[in-house]
This record gives structure tokens, C-alpha cells and sequence, in this order.
């Protein structure tokens, strides 16, 4: 491929909103364009890296003896009123009418079609155990989309639907898949961990996540090499605390805290540590709302949350409105200290984080607006307070399992999901075969899915320097790129590119030749942007020599190479990655 006959649509500029390194360089490097929010084209330059991602995934799904197959986007509401998940799934599901007035929606995900299809056809136990799949563009209406394909609203995802007799059976199928997973993002040359995960609105019990690793990822993911521990850190589970109470050392006071409305306005109000402040966050209740307590240098985990007895599921926080009717305080002036319903003088039941029971002398709101305490204690300033594990894992936590060993928390982007779905489907749609017994029984389903454009992008956040892209050359858009010095003025250079663009080629090389008429510096800088892993030179000077200047992306120095064996030579480097 020539530049001259291809869109190559890079730019140096990028709108000011562009929040992560991937969204800017796919921008830059002309690989995608904004249609709508969180709606995007893509480029020629983006598809195939897009469509060398999906072959991957093909081959590895095919070599794992599943079954491609085509399911509609346009899903009708009947199907998702079945499994109970028309309501349930919330505003991410756009939903629509056609011309009868019928209601449809576009599919985010596909356990209704499947289902609904694999009972229609599957009818015996000698058919399965059997796994579809297909690479669909799926639709979720993300209220806030954001860092361009990472978090967008119109994605190509590869999903897969097992189904068999038993679970013995769908547990067989499902370490296929999770073999199948490891084989795929191997090749795609991505720094990965599988980790333990919540089955979230797909359902099922056990699941794993794949998870690209990234400073820029937006899960934390607790790991232990040495305990062979990987988990989300929302997953994990956190002792109590075996740390002595020290006494109280000071008396609780009240202290004037202005324009406080968040732990880290706190702190530099009065001047104390995160760790030994409490935030309380009140959420819905059964009956009333309940109090959540958290040292102010913690995250409240809403999957712990929502184990907590009582407590109304889905989680629901009070509003800012509400706290106010609720405690007569604004939202930052909350605490546990003589919590009480100014509706009715009750006392509001109060949750506390395990990590929070050893504290003494803290800080936390007086329950009056633009108020605090400090120097608060537990018995002697609260009543009635539980203690659970409510928190979000961080640096430096005891790992589960192995309590001598400390978790070590990084960033991750959630690439794939497996899941054991049991029979939450095939129960909703009456999905059954007869058995080896000649009985019906009802089908056990797996579910297993890819973000296939999300890695893109998660590629890029691992694999980039500060002139671009690095790819891996698996994914490569171009494995080699020629650059020839003066193409437009001498014959000897544009003659010997055209040779080594089509030789390369013939040996089955994908190569793109830059013959702009550009200065050099210039296509030096698009090559690097673009990440094409392998670079050859052109001038008259190394023709005269018989060489040609290579350069791999990665390298800071170039070497020189014969041109008369340069096929053979690049397939050995290509081949060795």
C-alpha cells in the first residue's frame, strides 16, 4: 500500500476534551472520528488493527471447537421482559418502538437471543455440549461516554453462550473458554491478569475478568505473585482488624468547618490525615436508611454494601435534598455521633468499616451544617455501631488467604469476562433437552465475552512512548513501512522503494510505503505516530552501498541491512515479534 493511495489522516492537534493517551493517538493517528458521543468511524488505519484483533479471536474461538454464529442487534422486548431484565438493566438499554408500536431495543448483550434460539434448536443431549458465539456491534447508552472507544456507547464485542446437560458439564466448558482467553490475549501480546470478578447484571456465580494492566485503568485489581492471588479489588475480602483501641487522650469538641464539603477539604481545614477522619454516606434502608461508615482515606465498595442486611438493593444513596429532610445536615456535615432522624428522633442504624474500629480521638461530622467533631471515641461518644467489612481493598492489605502476604494494588482495563450463568436463562426461557436418562432437563449456560475494539485502545494505554504508538506486531496495522529520502527527486530512490514495497509484499509482508512528498523528518514522525513496528530507510547514499537503514520502533539506533537478502530478513523479524 501507498500513502498516495491511502487515507492516512493524521493529525498534530486534538480537541482539548481528550482526556487519555489512547482516545488522542487514535485521533491523531487518523485511526478514528467522532460521529456522535460516544459513536464513533473508523479509519482505514483503525480498522485493521480492528479486524486483526477480531481474526485473533476468531481463530482461538474456532480452535476451541465453539461455533460463529449471527444474532440481530434489534432485539424485540418480549425476550427481555422474560428474563426479567426489561427494567432491570436501566437506561444503559435503548429502547424504541417500531411502526406498530412495538417495543424493541438495541442489544447490549445477547443471553435472551440465544437462548431463545438454542431452545428452539437444541433439543437432545447428544447436541451439546455446544458454544456459540459471534462479533456483533453491541449498544449500551452509557450516561457519561467518555475517553473515545474505551467507554463508548457503540462497541464490536465477541460474546459466546455454552450450553450443556449439567454443571459438570458447563464448569468443563467454561476452563475451555478461560484456556481459550489466556491463548488470545497471549497472542495479541498484551500484559494481562486474570482475576476473580462479580457476575454484575449478567448473572451466573463464579467469573473472572481479563484485565489489560494500565496506569490508566479504571479498576483496581489486588494482586499477590507470591500467593498466586489476583482479584478486583471490590472482590476482596478484608479481615477484622486485630489492632489495639489506644484510650481516648482528648475530649470530643465541636469545631466550625466553612465551605467543608469533602474529606480533603477537611483535612486541610484542620490540618489532620485522611486516615484518622470517618465519612458517613447514608443509602436507602428496607424500612429507613442506614449510615455507612469509612475512614476518610477509603472507598466505600457497594458489592460489600449490598451483602449488609437491610440494606435496599439496588444501592441507592439519599440525595443531597434528602440527607438534608432526613438529619437537618448538609451531605459533609454527616457523622455517626448522635445520628438521629429529625422526622422522628429515631436513631439511624450505623455501619462501620472494620478499619475504622481501632481508630481513637477522630474527626467526623457533628451532624450541623459546616460543623465537625474532633477527638470523637468510640464507646464513650456512639451507641449502637456494627462493624463490617465495607471497603475497597488498597496498597499494602493483607492478602486473603495468605495473611503474611501484602496485596499490591494496580490499575487495570477490564478487556474480557467469562461467566458460569447456571441456569438463570435457561430456566426464564424453559430451555431444556432430554437427558441420558430420556428426561428434560434444563440446559446449563456459560457466557463468555471480548471488548474486541476496547483492546485497541487498551493496547495503546500499555504501548506508547512520546512520539506514539508502540503496537504490538501482532496487531500492527503495517508490519513494515518504507521511507524513502527524496522519492520525488530521484529515480534511483523512488525505483528501489517500488521494488522492496512489492518484494516485501510478495513475501507476504504488510507493507506501506510513504512516497509523499514530504520532508523526511515529517513521515519519520507519522511512521512513529502510527506504531508500524518495523522501518526501512531509502536514499541514495545506502543504495550506493547496497544496504537499506532499518529501525525498529522500539530502537533507538538504526543498522543497516543488504538489500539483495532484505525479504528473508524482514520475515525473521516480523515472525520473531
Amino acid at each position: 500500500m501507498k500513502t498516495s493511495n491511502y487515507l492516512l489522516a493524521t493529525v498534530r492537534q486534538v480537541p482539548a476534551d481528550v482526556e487519555i493517551v489512547s482516545h488522542r493517538l487514535m485521533l491523531r493517528a487518523g485511526m478514528i472520528r467522532q460521529l456522535a458521543s460516544g459513536i464513533y468511524n473508523w479509519l482505514p488505519t483503525g480498522l485493521r488493527v480492528l479486524n486483526k484483533v477480531e481474526n485473533i479471536v476468531r481463530e482461538e474461538m474456532n480452535r476451541s471447537g465453539a461455533q460463529e454464529v449471527l444474532m440481530p442487534s434489534v432485539q424485540p422486548a418480549e425476550i427481555w421482559r422474560e428474563s426479567g431484565r426489561w427494567d432491570f438493566f436501566g437506561p444503559e438499554l435503548l429502547r424504541f418502538k417500531d411502526r406498530h408500536d412495538r417495543d424493541f431495543c438495541l442489544g447490549p448483550t445477547h443471553e435472551e437471543v440465544i437462548t431463545t434460539l438454542i431452545n428452539n434448536e437444541v433439543h437432545s443431549y447428544r447436541q451439546i455440549p455446544a458454544n456459540f458465539y459471534q462479533m456483533q456491534w453491541k449498544f449500551r447508552d452509557e450516561v457519561r461516554p467518555r475517553f473515545g472507544v474505551m467507554r463508548c456507547r457503540e462497541f464490536l464485542m465477541k460474546d459466546a453462550y455454552s450450553f450443556d446437560v449439567d454443571r459438570m458439564g458447563m464448569e468443563k466448558s467454561y476452563h475451555v473458554m478461560y484456556d481459550a482467553y489466556r491463548r488470545i490475549f497471549d497472542r495479541l501480546g498484551l500484559d494481562y491478569v486474570a482475576v476473580e470478578a462479580d457476575s454484575g447484571a449478567i448473572g451466573g456465580s463464579v467469573s473472572h475478568e481479563f484485565h489489560v494492566l494500565a496506569d490508566s485503568g479504571e479498576d483496581g485489581i489486588g494482586v499477590n505473585s507470591n500467593a498466586g492471588f489476583a482479584s478486583n479489588i471490590e472482590l476482596v475480602q478484608l479481615p477484622r482488624s486485630s489492632a489495639q483501641r489506644n484510650p481516648p487522650s482528648q475530649p470530643i469538641r465541636t469545631v466550625d468547618t466553612p465551605n467543608v464539603r469533602t474529606i480533603e477539604q477537611l483535612c486541610d481545614s484542620l490540618d489532620v490525615a485522611a486516615d484518622i477522619t470517618l465519612k458517613t454516606l447514608l443509602v436507602q434502608g428496607e424500612k429507613q436508611p442506614v449510615a455507612m461508615v469509612v475512614r476518610g482515606d477509603h472507598e466505600l465498595n457497594l458489592l460489600k454494601v449490598e451483602k449488609i442486611q437491610g440494606v435496599a438493593v439496588p444501592i441507592q444513596f439519599l440525595s443531597p435534598q434528602e440527607v438534608a429532610a432526613e438529619v437537618d445536615a448538609e451531605v459533609g456535615s454527616i457523622g455517626p455521633v448522635n445520628l438521629t432522624s429529625s422526622s422522628d428522633g429515631s436513631e439511624i442504624r450505623i455501619v462501620a468499616d472494620y478499619s475504622t474500629e481501632p481508630m481513637s480521638d477522630f474527626v467526623c461530622g457533628a451532624n450541623t451544617s459546616e460543623k465537625h467533631y474532633v477527638g470523637v471515641n468510640w464507646e464513650r461518644d456512639l451507641g449502637n455501631v456494627e462493624f463490617a467489612d465495607l471497603r475497597k481493598a488498597v496498597d499494602g492489605d493483607p492478602c486473603p488467604g495468605t495473611p503474611e502476604e501484602n496485596l499490591t494494588v494496580k490499575r487495570g482495563i477490564e478487556v474480557g469476562h467469562v461467566f458460569q450463568l447456571g441456569t438463570k436463562y435457561s430456566e426464564a426461557f424453559g430451555a431444556t433437552c432430554i437427558d441420558t436418562d430420556g428426561k428434560n432437563a434444563i440446559m446449563w449456560m456459560g457466557c463468555y465475552g471480548i471488548g474486541v475494539s476496547r483492546i485497541v485502545a487498551a493496547a495503546i494505554e500499555q504501548n506508547h512512548d512520546a512520539a506514539g504508538i508502540i503496537w504490538p506486531d501482532s496487531i500492527a496495522p503495517f508490519s513494515v513501512c518504507v521511507v524513502p529520502i527524496n522519492y520525488h527527486q530521484s529515480d534511483t530512490v523512488a525505483k528501489l522503494s517500488d521494488q522492496i514495497h512489492d518484494r516485501l509484499i510478495t513475501a507476504g509482508l504488510e507493507v506501506l510505503l510513504d512516497d509523499r512528498d514530504d520532508r523526511a523528518g515529517v513521515k519519520f514522525k507519522d511512521m512513529d505516530l502510527l506504531g508500524i513496528p518495523h522501518r526501512l530507510v531509502v536514499s541514495d547514499r545506502t543504495a550506493a552501498n547496497g544496504e537499506i537503514e532499518y529501525k525498529h520502533r522500539i530502537d533507538e539506533q538504526a543498522i543497516y541491512l543488504p538489500i539483495e537478502s532484505l525479504e528473508a530478513e524482514m520475515l525473521t523479524r516480523v515472525q520473531s515479534g
